[in-house]
């Protein structure tokens, strides 16, 4: 029975073998095939269901311009363009429940829009001999991508990469038979946090949230986390978000890899959702435990987190960087903006007498903020630290003013 239909994609004209066999391996499972051809020069072995001139047409382009103009880069955007575009009109008809994309440097550049047109909850698997690999930034990525590592496969099928090959293929099928997507009868909250030992507003946030009809996603904000909330508030996807660990972008700002991109902090703006903000763990930088220090911290103390992760703090004048740094992202935003700041500090172990405590980074920090808050974003002290029920009550009393306004609505 084919219950669940893939449509896989890549540049026949040179992997034609190779997206044959995924195809054979989805249909031996049960599942049927929707085939897109990505090729510009050659053409396949035999017609696809979506032909390079169906997608180079979908760019605003066609195939003789895209040859003529002589320069693969610009030939494989005008096809990544029409294959983002085709795909997202195809999921809307209903033609596909999953997409598996196959390729190399150029395919997974195609790859990566092509994912990103599709909502959340299609099953996204690319299939790349640089998969995990640092030449993708992290902005390119869509809250629930899946990439497998395309091992040995960069010339030809054989048994190596027909391992990772047959993987995905069962994989993209196995997810599509099985994903719950999301089911948006109720209006959902964005919250951005680090575990309970450092932060814990969400403890009580979340169930507050939830007895008013909302329903509550908190990421995780190490890059990746921050990289989800960023994509969906692009999408439009929350009623309201309560930004409170921004903590990725002082770490994009201080050189570390650990980031969610250069638009964090600004799509929930760009796209007028109410913002509730806060500085959990602002005066941290993380960064990859096993490479070297950035360059902007050397000579600053260290925390080895674990073997993935250290921690350095900020001075007092990078904490000034940082404020500036989040006033200025949330000046542009067309939706209202609340910025709770707790002057007793910003996570557990900055407290008074903790182990991170510093007054003087910390009224750095604070003296800056005061001095460049936007006419657009309401500042509200809190004589309270951001794991005190002060701030969550203040954070309710915000929401609950909001939702009285009718800003935000269950």
């Amino acid at each position: 029975m084919n219950d669940r239909t893939i449509l896989i994609v890549g540049t026949y004209d040179t992997k034609d073998a190779e997206l044959t066999y995924i195809a054979e391996v989805v249909r031996a499972q049960g599942g049927a095939v929707l085939t897109m051809d990505v090729s510009v020069l050659g053409d396949p072995s035999k017609p696809t269901d979506i032909s390079k001139h169906q997608v180079a047409e979908a760019g605003g382009s066609s195939i003789e311009a895209a040859i003529a103009g002589e320069d693969e880069n610009l030939a494989m955007q005008i096809m990544a363009r029409g294959a983002a575009r085709m795909a997202a009109r195809l999921h809307a008809d209903g033609r596909f429940d999953g997409v598996l994309v196959l390729g190399g440097t150029m395919g997974t550049d195609l790859a990566l829009d092509l994912c990103s047109a599709l909502p959340l909850g299609v099953p996204k698997y690319i299939v790349s001999t640089v998969s995990f690999s640092p030449l993708i930034p992290p902005e390119r990525l869509p809250a629930d991508i899946q990439m497998i590592l395309w091992a040995g496969g960069l010339y030809g099928l054989n048994s190596v990469c027909k391992a990772s090959l047959s993987q995905a293929a069962g994989a993209v099928l196995g997810a599509a038979r099985a994903v719950e997507a999301p089911r948006r009868d109720r209006p959902l909250i964005g919250m951005t946090s680090f575990g309970k030992t450092v932060l814990r507003y969400m403890v009580t946030l979340k169930p507050a949230l939830e007895q008013r009809g909302f329903e509550v996603a908190v990421f995780h904000a190490t890059g990746m986390g921050g990289r989800a909330f960023e994509s969906l508030a692009s999408e439009g996807a929350f009623a309201a978000v309560m930004d409170f660990a921004p903590q990725e972008v002082g770490n994009h700002l201080m050189g570390s890899s650990i980031n969610a991109g250069t638009d964090r902090m600004t799509n929930a703006g760009a796209k007028g959702i109410p913002q509730i903000v806060a500085p959990g763990c602002y005066d941290l930088v993380d960064f990859i435990g096993w490479q070297d220090t950035p360059a902007k911290l050397i000579g600053q103390d260290v925390h080895a987190h674990n073997r993935l992760l250290s921690s350095v703090m900020m001075t007092p004048d990078q904490r000034r960087e940082m404020a500036r740094t989040l006033c200025e992202k949330l000046s542009t935003a067309k939706g209202p903006v609340v910025f709770l700041l707790p002057l007793q500090g910003g996570n557990e172990w900055d407290r008074p007498g903790g182990p991170l405590s510093d007054p003087e980074g910390l009224s750095a920090f604070v003296e800056e903020l005061r001095t460049h808050c936007p006419a657009n974003v309401t500042l509200v002290e809190l004589d309270a630290h951001i794991n005190d029920a002060a701030f969550s009550e203040a954070a309710l009393k915000v929401f609950d003013d909001w939702q009285a306004k009718g800003v935000i609505s269950a």
